[in-house]
């Protein structure tokens, strides 16, 4: 999906840090291949959009713009690896992640199942570690004018924060402590996926092109809306998707409670009672396909849908109002998604 150009960025920061992994030890240097390895497949939407974006507002820093969109790509695989931590997956897109590539590994050294599992934790911690700074670095060495570095590097601070931030309200809203309204579980997800997944790139891509201030803050707040309603499609995936396709989950959200606008939407409903005994459990098949059923007898399912329909719709007159072409929502991946039953969910 994104051009040769951030493909080749991309490939020159692992390619890099391949070399230092290498000339550093040998454990530190699978470390490194398995990072390389969380950054490949996936639809890499994050720096097309960054890269429409700076086009599309008449930008004429494509090798910056490159080279920033490669830095959003490695931010987004830092992302997933601490995520998958977060939620104690050792899987990802259908094989070890990170994780479990070291729990493997280390079980084949003979390491017993806790030390092997501590291992492959560490090993993911600092992966996603490595892949924050290597990024952070690339940004700071993009080639753009030294203001434009100082507030691209800004924009990635917001957008760490902001996920930061997200992530731990996320962990928070699931311990089981309080009830989440719906405004905390929408403010969670725009802060841990529209932060750094749409704002960030359509602001630095806007940055790259010579944007004013305004266009730039308006963009943030399409991203805002994009990430909402990426989030929302997101949820349904993480119950009712199929994995085999999605490469997520289709149980871990329930089992770890996630206080997402699916779930507080469901505590609303009069089938809440039956819902919630599904939640913080491994759940089988056909209890899987049981709470499904309440969940659409709820209305929750649809409520989420239209929701992010209405999230889709604000992003996109946001783009028509500034001119910038709303088709970028299609081409990086916000068109229907389909769901395990083959039905689809917009975001």
């Amino acid at each position: 999906m994104i051009g040769s150009g951030t493909d080749l960025a991309l490939q020159r920061l692992l390619d890099d840090g391949r070399r230092r992994a290498a000339a550093t030890d040998p454990h530190h240097a699978l470390l490194w291949e398995a990072l390389s390895a969380a950054a490949e497949g996936g639809k890499r939407f994050r720096p097309a959009l960054l890269v429409a974006t700076h086009d599309a507002l008449g930008g004429t820093s494509p090798e910056a713009a490159a080279e920033v969109g490669a830095a959003v790509e490695l931010l987004h695989t830092a992302f997933v690896i601490h995520d998958d931590v977060i939620d104690g997956d050792h899987v990802r897109r259908g094989r070890p992640n990170v994780s479990g590539t070291f729990r493997a590994l280390a079980g084949v050294d003979g390491a017993g199942p806790q030390a092997a599992a501590d291992y492959g934790l560490t090993a993911a911690i600092l992966a996603g570690d490595l892949a924050l700074t290597a990024a952070v670095r690339a940004v700071a060495t993009c080639g753009a004018a030294p203001d434009v570095v100082d507030r691209l590097l800004d924009l990635f601070d917001d957008a760490l924060h902001a996920t930061a931030a997200g992530e731990l309200a996320d962990v928070r809203l699931s311990m089981g402590v309080a009830d989440a309204s719906l405004a905390q579980s929408l403010a969670m997800e725009a802060q841990k996926t529209g932060a750094y997944s749409f704002s960030l790139p359509l602001q630095a891509g806007a940055l790259l092109a010579g944007a004013d201030a305004r266009t730039t803050a308006r963009l943030g707040e399409a991203g805002r809306a994009m990430g909402v309603a990426f989030q929302l499609a997101d949820d349904l995936i993480g119950v009712f998707g199929d994995p085999a396709s999605s490469g997520k989950s289709a149980t871990s959200d329930l089992r770890t409670r996630k206080q997402t606008p699916l779930v507080v939407h469901a505590r609303s409903t009069a089938e809440w009672d039956r819902i919630r005994g599904y939640l913080g459990r491994d759940l089988d098949p056909a209890e899987l396909g049981e709470v499904r059923e309440l969940l659409v007898a709820s209305g929750s399912r649809q409520f989420v849908e239209d929701l992010a329909v209405r999230h889709l719709a604000e992003a996109r007159a946001v783009l028509e109002a500034l001119g910038v072409p709303h088709e970028l929502l299609d081409q990086v991946g916000a068109a229907p998604l389909v769901l395990a039953d083959g039905s689809g969910a917009a975001a």
